[in-house]
């Protein structure tokens, strides 16, 4: 079945840096675009970056774009999202999502997810 496991998150003071990783499992990778998404408790999930299949276009939220960049590497059946110049609204629960379709922010499966706290 599906699986995937986000990995990377942690505890980083305002204007740091981290760097997470998704694995993925179950499925034939390289023909899904991929995307991260957020979520805060009591809110609802945030879209934030898609990535074409081969990695060769991406898309971003405004609330993000410039600050982080989406990456995969289909060898390793992975993708990244490497986050600058974090700062507290980042906090927040981290997932990684597979796009079935070409509409970039609408996902059909996620991970467990991993929780990114920015504080000082």
């Amino acid at each position: 079945q599906v699986q995937l496991v986000e990995s990377g998150g942690g505890w980083v003071q305002p204007g740091g840096s981290l760097t997470l990783s998704c694995q993925a499992s179950g499925f034939a990778f390289s023909d899904y675009y991929m995307a991260w998404v957020r979520q805060v408790p009591g809110g609802g999930p945030e879209w934030l970056a898609t990535i074409t299949t081969f990695g060769a276009n991406s898309r971003y939220a405004d609330s993000v774009r410039g600050r982080f960049t989406i990456s995969r590497d289909n060898d390793k059946n992975a993708v990244y999202l490497q986050m600058n110049l974090l700062n507290t609204e980042d906090t927040a629960l981290y997932f990684c999502a597979r796009v079935p379709g070409v509409r970039a922010e609408e996902y059909d499966f996620r991970g467990p997810g991993t929780q990114v706290t920015v504080s000082s």
